[in-house]
């Protein structure tokens, strides 16, 4: 393994993105936060020991992933790439799922610390994985959550492998294993083949502040798993809040992640002090992340000005004292009768308006379609097309190519496809989310 010299804390920055001028009575205000975490010097490395890092590793073993036989390999050879990625001195755990969970590795109900000689051990159980069984996601999550809170690590984390749905556990007992796990640890989630509920796996995910992607191939898992260990590795800053405070008489209408992904969080608020609000964003590396506000607040005449928010990074303190602010910015509201200033939309609030509509117009288009509402579906995929082509998402642009023919990207003109492949479909739901951020 390559010796990692041990790296600086990251320092973070806020800026806000705003048009603050508003007409007389206006009260909504947006602004879009842009958090940067740079200088730690680990992008797609691990911290060492003392930065206190853990990971459990969930293979799903039912018995489907016996068909074709080159799945299981694959998976096997996916996590031992992946176990090959772990730094030395961090705690880990390999776990199979079926309809109950069982820890392959170490199997003493605690974390194995990694070095050659436990990397080679992990590696030699995960050859005696068999399939058979049914799926219960929730029974792997809490076995890992189990794992995990008998570490120190600051930072803990999941990796979760499926390629079916979660027939044998309600949804009621997956969103309860969900909620039990959500702040416990941040969890990416993978599905492999086509036969796994796309909701399933991007709802796990999201409730625990991590991605969600299909490999549709089992022959991709192996650099997959790489790739996410690499950046779960790569995390130096846990349980990071961004709080959120807003004046007296202020109403907070929504806080969202944009980029790299949609991902509401206005419903996660956890009270922190008067008029404070703190919101889950997880563990952090070297990156950036956008966040759209927006907040009402008292309507005031023109020449008045206040201050209509505040967006802070904080951490929690290790005694439970009060958290270590990391950076902040000012979110303002000016009043004014210039039209041409109030009505102005600032460039990166209209982008990732733009990127969140888009998403969800293709998931209602998809909907749609499953449903047999051709023209609705059609209507909707064309509106995501033509935002696709306005906002510069190529990628998203690609995917949609292959469920839609494409008349006229700046019309929205777009026609069904009569047929099309089953992973294609669930690509373009599994990554309806993910955005691209403003060009400067």
């Amino acid at each position: 393994m390559a010796n990692f010299s041990k790296p600086k804390v990251p320092q973070f920055s806020v800026d806000i993105y705003q048009n603050e001028y508003l007409p007389e009575g206006g009260r909504e205000v947006h602004a879009i936060a842009t958090v940067t975490a740079t200088g730690g010097g680990t992008a797609g490395r691990l911290p060492p020991v003392d930065a206190g890092a853990a990971v459990v590793i969930m293979v799903d073993c039912s018995g489907s992933m016996d068909y074709p036989p080159t799945k299981m390999r694959n998976a096997r050879e996916a996590t031992a790439a992946a176990i090959d990625t772990v730094r030395d001195g961090v705690a880990f755990a390999v776990v199979a799922g079926t309809h109950k969970a069982v820890e392959v590795f170490p199997g003493d109900g605690r974390l194995a610390v990694a070095d050659p000689t436990t990397r080679a051990r992990a590696k030699d159980a995960l050859r005696a994985l068999t399939t058979g069984g049914g799926t219960a996601i929730g029974t792997w999550l809490r076995l890992a959550e189990r794992l995990l809170g008998a570490s120190e690590a600051a930072i803990r984390h999941g990796i979760l492998l499926t390629d079916g749905r979660n027939e044998h556990e309600s949804p009621q007992e997956l969103r309860a294993a969900l909620d039990a796990c959500a702040g416990r640890f941040t969890c990416d989630a993978r599905g492999v083949g086509t036969d796994w509920e796309v909701k399933e796996v991007t709802g796990i995910a999201s409730a625990l502040l991590g991605t969600a992607d299909i490999v549709a191939d089992p022959a991709g898992l192996t650099a997959d798993f790489t790739r996410m260990m690499e950046t779960a590795m790569g995390k130096e800053v846990a349980d990071v809040a961004l709080r959120l405070w807003t004046p007296q008489g202020a109403e907070v209408l929504f806080v969202k992640q944009v980029a790299p992904s949609v991902e509401d969080l206005t419903g996660r608020r956890v009270p922190a002090g008067p008029r404070a609000g703190d919101y889950p964003t997880g563990s952090w590396g070297d990156e950036s992340r956008d966040y759209h506000v927006c907040v009402r607040v008292p309507a005031a005449e023109v020449g008045q000005e206040m201050l209509a928010g505040r967006v802070a990074l904080v951490r929690p303190a290790p005694d439970g004292g009060a958290p270590t602010p990391l950076a902040q910015g000012l979110v303002r509201a000016v009043w004014t009768s210039d039209l041409v200033a109030s009505t102005r939309m600032n460039a990166q609030v209209a982008h990732y308006t733009g990127q969140a509509e888009l998403a969800l117009a293709i998931q209602q288009g998809l909907h749609a379609r499953k449903a047999g509402d051709w023209s609705g579906a059609t209507a909707k995929l064309g509106r995501a097309v033509q935002l696709a082509g306005a906002l510069g998402n190529t990628d998203t642009a690609k995917l949609l190519s292959k469920v839609v023919d494409v008349i006229d990207v700046a019309a929205g003109t777009v026609r069904l496809k009569a047929k099309v492949a089953e992973a294609d479909e669930m690509t373009l739901e599994t990554r309806s989310t993910k955005t691209v951020r403003v060009k400067k």
